[in-house]
């Protein structure tokens, strides 16, 4: 249904419920299942109305559409058959438990059995647990308001529960305005027309004159919005770059969820009434307005393909709470989705010396560990905070001095503060804002690979604030400056885009953002004025008063659906607000902040549900959804009262500036265990004489497809010194230059006595076989769920299994890992995920699976039609593209859930679109089939692999193919006829693993720059499959003799080797090895390997170890160390 068509429907529920056609209207709200109406649900339940509350719940969702849809049914039905009980109706309670209640036995058995047992009872109310069940009204509204949380917090009704807001009677406004359109086009018009039907268009039949005025006043432009309002920011609206925009601009944003988002619980079911005190949830994702075909509901949701087809996979499914299963099992609950305070980063870790006063701080959107800071002085450095490094720094200087301006202003005060540091979007690039006219722009390439990029006289005066933003898909940086301009940067050339004037005070910060495809920039000024621009020359579109006409900064939460702005005025007042974008007005205002605060109040958002800003030296946390304040720490002491205050992605980190020149970092518990991962992986050795010297190996940087392995020409004075791990140690946090030079010689002793990690025996390492009660076959395909809690395999007979990490005692973060066993879990149905086989034979298939972000369903093939499975309930969604060809490969795409890239069995790769159920496009450049496909969402590039050998790049604007490259072949080596080639990106989107059987090849994309090659020794045989670490930091490559190693990414170095005698038990007459790896999505040294004997092992290094042994260092000259020789050929070669 498209969204006018929606629309109508909304105006028709108005005039019928104008009209008295009470009945019709829920009817209608039922079957189209577009308006959740809550008080005629409230009614119905206070009434006791069990039979219609449900019939009207089906309208919107099934019990087991989700764990929020299962704990309604099982509240409503739950009470249904107590008030039983408590009429001493034992016959209907006997049919409401064999009725209603024995489906949640499947997912609780115990729970049912408790339930049954409440018919011994002469009074239920002496089971513990019901004791303080009172009357039945009072029940019924204790149940009803836990029934509003869940509906209020379950993703189906998102964007349900609110009516839009419309002038009374609108549907005859607007018959009116179509009557009067038709009176207007009569040749001859009459003054008093008779218009007797709406069944045909209106014609006056006679003469009478000269043209008649209108009898209809309400006319289309006469609606007046509020005064103040801000623009709509739509692709239908007034805003956009058109020379007819009208001067009256109502409302910021189009289509705004006004649905409150209080707490909810969709924890275990119990016979307990429900508990008010529940846990926080995250607040999803609004759903997207331009997929009428879903209909707003989330893909696991079994009745939305049902009801409208063709079906299409909500964005709103990847931003929801990630959890497979809709029941915990009976010792666990919930909790895995909710927040509390203790996720935040509270504790203090480590302090790093800077030296000079913090202004401005962002962490590296990919590496979650590297922070960007700048200083009063016009120093800009990067620290990592695993090993405290600062490894990279930079101070002011003007790269050409060939303005005037700048030499000007430079030529008595050669010093400048850095205002603003921010990364793009992808890290590749910094940009720095000083208070002197400049803005700087570096590439970064890892590690301390810092180049100047881009010298931009960008303001006159000082350039206030700096974002990057992507208009018209081309990466750009908007600047705003004291000349009260705000200027838009081409980030590649430098050259300017638009200039933007209106401003009557100097700019104060910029915040670009997007809605669907309009790209716009909020500005704020040192007046307190707020405006809004498009990427056009037509000036502002909105002209607003911050809070108390306070110098505002303002951000968008990560999932860019709520808009928050913190400022301070001249009196020292505070404002920390949410705004409400349909009004252009404050929504809720928070409470805490001082009423006289001595600095400007800085504020950041994390995980879409939190706040925090630094105010009267103390660090204040609010819930977005609460306007009291959460809790507030002091981080031990010695906050300044103006400090800078940043979150890393994923809110693990919190950094914060001090009064003595320094920098806290704070941590929640998983921001403890990254650091601790980062420091294990550091290589432990001596530090190095001079930092103008030793430079670390960068973090994923790659030599040029001309330099030898090993160091370039630029470090051969450096050559003495190690160079490990991904960063060097610095145990006592001083600067390099701190450290005696004597210490060079023992580094080198250490290099010299590097051996490689051998795990040969099962107590060198930590190793689980995960328990298995079905047919064991070969497993074809793995990996690990987004959440890491899970593992699914697909084995060769086309069955997929599913095994599942409990929280408890012994696991408290839930997630796998080799030292508790999990559970192989299966519905109470008893059903298998199976793939559809036709007429193939299913171990002559090539399975492929793909999953989803938030790990509900997956889509897979086994030679056959493609599935759609639900992975709470197991069962088959859809099936689509019947062979031949046979699907080989998906992917997804990674900016719209609704576009996957299907490799096929005949060489193709189709576009296929799932919402409209169509295939976009077809790519061919393979000649065989299609064994690897992978995605840059930064570069905007599918990269394709083939059983040919070879590379394919294709745009993903035009899906047009941009290069192709055969994989070099090593000398004496005969290449398969069909050989499977693997594709990943590394973390940074630009860098490619190529996986062959003879080699692991790194190169950069989109050129397929080859960077450095590993070919594989004779005696291991061939590579099965390999993948990165997920920090990208390392490759864990299996081979056919059962052996696994480890390579560091950035040298392709081997470090250890792993024996198949490690982790499976001898057995001479049974020839087993790994045929897929899945590296641990949070974990960098925990993978899983799934074997030919249809066995899944998840490997972990020892805890006393914490690593896969130590990378080995560069020695005098280019290649690899001599003293590796345990390697033997496997090594990186050109």
């Amino acid at each position: 249904m498209s969204s006018l068509s929606r629309e109508l429907v909304f105006l028709i529920l108005q005039f019928l419920e104008e009209e008295k056609f009470k009945e019709t209207v829920h009817r209608l709200e039922q079957e189209s299942g577009f308006y959740f109406n809550m008080r005629y649900f409230e009614e119905m339940v206070t009434n006791g109305e069990w039979d219609e509350v449900e019939k009207y719940l089906s309208g919107f969702t099934k019990v087991d559409d989700n764990r929020y849809s299962m704990k309604i049914f099982f509240e409503i039905r739950k009470q249904k058959y107590l008030e039983a009980l408590d009429k001493r109706d034992r016959a209907k309670a006997v049919e409401i438990l064999v009725k209603d209640l024995k489906v949640f036995a499947a997912f609780n058995e115990e729970l049912f059995k408790e339930i049954t047992q409440l018919l011994t009872l002469e009074n239920f109310r002496d089971n513990e647990q019901l004791s303080k069940y009172g009357d039945t009204k009072s029940a019924r509204g204790i149940m009803l308001g836990e029934l509003k949380k869940l509906i209020e917090a379950n993703p189906l009704f998102r964007d349900k529960l609110q009516f839009p807001t419309l002038k009374n009677s609108r549907l005859r406004t607007l018959i009116n305005q179509s009557l009067n359109w038709q009176h207007q086009l009569c040749k001859t018009p009459r003054s008093n027309p008779d218009i007797k039907t709406l069944f045909v268009d209106h014609s006056c039949g006679q003469p009478n004159g000269a043209r008649a005025p209108s009898p209809v006043t309400n006319s289309l432009m006469d609606a007046v919005p509020k005064a103040g309002g801000f623009p709509p920011i739509t692709g239908h609206g007034p805003f956009q770059p058109t020379p007819t925009i009208p001067p009256s601009l109502a409302g910021w944003m189009a289509n705004p969820s006004t649905v409150p988002h209080p707490s909810a619980s969709a924890g275990p079911m119990g016979l307990a009434a429900p508990n008010n005190a529940v846990a926080l949830l995250k607040r999803p994702r609004s759903p997207p307005t331009n997929n009428p075909a879903i209909d707003y509901q989330t893909a696991d949701s079994e009745h939305v393909l049902k009801r409208s087809r063709p079906f299409g996979l909500s964005d709103e499914v990847n931003n929801l709470p990630v959890n497979i299963l809709p029941i915990a099992y009976p010792s666990q609950n919930h909790g895995q989705s909710s927040y509390s305070s203790d996720d935040l980063p509270k504790n203090p870790v480590m302090t790093l010396a800077q030296g000079s006063a913090v202004k401005s701080m962002d962490f590296h959107p990919l590496q979650q560990i590297l922070l960007l800071v700048g200083t009063s002085m016009g120093d800009v450095m990067v620290w990592e905070l695993g090993s405290r490094e600062r490894i990279g720094w930079k101070n002011f200087k003007v790269w050409d001095h060939n303005s005037r301006a700048l030499q000007a202003s430079l030529s008595s005060d050669y010093t400048a503060s850095v205002n603003r540091v921010a990364w793009s979007p992808d890290g590749t690039l910094f940009g720095v804002a000083y208070s002197k006219h400049i803005v700087h722009v570096y590439s970064y390439h890892g590690g301390d690979d810092i180049r100047n990029h881009l010298q931009i006289d960008a303001h006159n005066g000082s350039v206030n604030d700096l974002a990057f933003s992507y208009p018209n898909k081309q990466l750009a940086i908007v600047t705003c400056g004291d000349d009260r301009t705000i200027r838009v940067w081409d980030a590649v050339a430098g050259t300017r885009l638009f200039n933007f004037l209106g401003h009557e005070a100097p700019v104060y910060s910029v915040c670009p953002h997007h809605k669907e495809n309009i790209q716009f920039i909020f500005s704020t000024a040192a007046d307190g004025k707020i405006k809004a621009w498009l990427y056009d020359n037509m000036g502002s579109r909105v002209d607003y008063d911050a809070p108390g006409n306070s110098s505002t900064t303002m951000a968008y939460s990560a999932d860019g659906t709520r808009l928050f702005s913190c400022g301070t005025n001249k009196e020292g007042e505070s404002h920390l607000v949410e705004w409400n974008e349909s009004e252009g007005a404050v929504k809720r205002t928070y409470n805490g902040l001082a009423k006289r605060s001595v600095g400007a109040v800085k504020f950041d958002t994390t995980k879409n549900r939190f706040l925090a800003a630094i105010d009267e030296f103390m660090i204040k946390f609010w819930d977005m959804d609460n306007v009291n304040l959460l809790t507030s720490i002091d981080a031990e002491g010695g906050l300044p009262a103006s400090p800078c205050i940043r979150f890393n992605k994923e809110g693990t980190l919190l950094a914060v500036s001090t009064n003595d020149n320094s920098i806290k970092i704070l941590a929640n518990s998983d921001g403890i265990r990254l650091l601790r991962t980062v420091e294990n992986r550091t290589f432990d050795a001596s530090r190095a004489a001079s930092a103008s010297v030793v430079k670390p190996p960068p973090i994923g940087n790659f030599s040029p497809a001309n330099a030898p392995v090993g160091t370039s020409g630029d470090d051969q004075a450096a050559l003495a010194a190690p160079m490990v791990g991904m960063f060097l140690q610095n145990s006592d946090s001083r600067s390099l230059v701190d450290v005696k030079p004597k210490i060079q010689d023992e580094s080198v002793e250490k290099s010299r006595i590097w051996k490689l990690t051998e795990i040969n025996e099962p107590s060198q390492c930590r190793s689980l076989r995960l328990p298995d009660s079905l047919t064991s076959m070969r497993v074809s395909r793995l990996i690990y769920t987004n959440s890491g809690v899970a593992i699914l395999a697909l084995a060769s007979n086309a069955v997929h299994k599913l095994w599942k990490w409990q929280r408890n005692d012994r696991n408290p973060s839930g997630k796998a890992n080799a030292s508790v066993p999990p559970q192989l879990w299966q519905p109470s149905s008893g059903i298998l995920m199976t793939n559809d086989i036709s007429d193939t034979n299913p171990e002559d298939a090539v399975p492929c699976f793909a999953l989803s972000k938030n790990d509900s369903y997956v889509m897979s093939a086994s030679g056959g039609k493609i599935s759609l499975f639900n992975m709470m309930t197991f069962k088959t969604m859809t099936t689509f593209m019947a062979p031949p060809p046979a699907a080989t490969f998906l992917a997804f795409h990674p900016q719209d859930n609704n576009i996957i890239a299907i490799g096929m069995e005949d060489s193709s790769i189709q576009i296929y679109n799932v919402r409209v159920d169509e295939v976009k496009t077809k790519l061919k450049g393979h000649q065989k089939r299609i064994t690897g496909l992978a995605f840059s969402h930064s570069l905007n590039v599918l990269v394709s692999s083939g059983a040919d050998s070879q590379l394919c790049v294709w745009s993903t604007d035009a899906w047009e193919k941009q290069a192709s490259k055969f994989l070099q072949i090593p000398s004496g080596r005969v290449a398969p006829s069909l050989a499977d080639t693997r594709v990943q990106f590394h973390l940074d989107q630009i860098h490619l693993l190529a996986v062959h059987e003879t080699q692991i090849a790194i190169f950069e994309a989109p050129k397929l720059e080859c960077q450095k090659q590993w070919f594989r020794q004779e005696a291991s045989g061939p590579i099965t499959h390999a993948t990165y670490s997920c920090d990208s930091q390392s490759i864990f490559v299996s081979f056919e003799d059962g052996s696994v190693v480890v390579l560091t990414a950035s040298t392709l170095r081997l470090r250890c080797r792993i024996s198949s005698t490690a982790y499976l038990p001898p057995n001479p007459s049974l020839r087993v090895y790994p045929l897929v790896i899945a590296a641990h999505p949070s974990e960098p040294d925990q993978f899983a390997l799934g074997l030919t004997d249809g066995g899944v092992h998840v490997l972990e290094p020892l805890e006393s170890e914490g690593k896969w042994g130590t990378s080995p260092p560069v020695e005098n000259g280019a290649g690899p160390s001599a003293t590796a020789g345990a390697a033997g050929s496997e090594q990186a070669q050109r």
